[in-house]
């Protein structure tokens, strides 16, 4: 892949799915897109994990992913989250993705299944074969219990013209190396404290949960590193990644994320079940946090 054919670098927003009333509130997620739009951002990416994709229904799913790309109108790129742990799910909702205009698939690996490395060859070549829009691949042992080796990466980067990217939160740096050199395929950060150590080893950007919050930060924190302005990337990553760090041990994603976002008037504190709000001392603490940075 020549250095024209990189299609997706910078920073990419893994947005919330705002909720009210235990539905999904249409007029926020608008303004939410719209924010990180003004921000700059290279792309959003509707309907991940930090988008509580698990608990949205199959036709929320799809109206979600439908919305962004309306609201975006061209704006930026969407990278539809449309990963399943149903190969047959997956295939679908990237289908549908292809239809309405995303411009590439977030697949993440197949969770609960805890399929072979075979098994995930297969069912990423299921996804690869049936659309012709670029697929990244989402790599995140944490949550899937799983992990996609980088020889099974390889092997489907070679095979297949529409795998061009893979989003890594395998929770280290030493295979991006390996990723992003010899394999060659682009490799984007699935942690927003990886993003930098990532970036100085060949990744090139972020698909971030913390640019949802601080969208300006993280976009100046990747422009600086890729443009190999390291010190100035060194502060903003102090910054950004000091406060990821700090709000992310109240609980998991997105519950913190959402929580500051509800105490800056950004959305509704709601989540869809099994997911609930945090408790008040965890609020508190994500308050006092916002303050601690400048942000209240």
């Amino acid at each position: 892949m020549t250095a024209s054919e990189h299609l997706f670098e910078g920073t990419y927003t893994a947005l919330v799915t705002p909720f009210r009333s235990d539905k999904v509130d249409w007029a926020t997620l608008e303004k939410l897109v719209e924010r990180q739009i003004a921000a700059g951002v290279e792309g959003v990416v509707p309907c991940g994990s930090t988008g509580e994709s698990a608990t949205l229904s199959h036709d929320e799913h799809d109206k979600v992913i439908e919305a962004v790309i309306k609201t975006v109108n061209g704006r930026c790129k969407v990278i539809a989250g449309t990963g399943s742990n149903s190969t047959a799910e997956a295939v679908r909702l990237t289908r549908h993705a292809a239809e309405v205009g995303a411009d590439g698939a977030l697949v993440v690996t197949p969770y609960y299944n805890r399929p072979t490395q075979e098994g995930m060859y297969l069912h990423f070549s299921a996804v690869a074969q049936a659309v012709n829009l670029p697929v990244v691949l989402y790599n995140v042992p944490s949550r899937c219990s799983i992990d996609l080796n980088n020889a099974t990466v390889g092997r489907l980067f070679d095979e297949y013209e529409t795998i061009v990217a893979i989003k890594d939160a395998s929770g280290g740096v030493s295979r991006v190396a390996e990723l992003a050199g010899r394999i060659g395929i682009d490799v984007l950060s699935g942690d927003d404290s990886f993003t930098l150590p990532m970036m100085s080893l060949g990744a090139r950007g972020v698909i971030s949960v913390m640019s949802n919050l601080v969208p300006d930060w993280m976009k100046t924190l990747v422009d600086a590193a890729s443009q190999g302005n390291y010190a100035s990337a060194r502060t903003w990553h102090l910054k950004a990644c000091g406060l990821a760090d700090e709000i992310g041990v109240l609980g998991p994603n997105p519950l913190p994320l959402k929580t500051a976002m509800s105490l800056l008037g950004l959305l509704e504190n709601e989540y869809r079940l099994p997911l609930c709000p945090m408790a008040e001392s965890a609020r508190v603490e994500a308050e006092g946090l916002l303050r601690k940075y400048e942000l209240i």
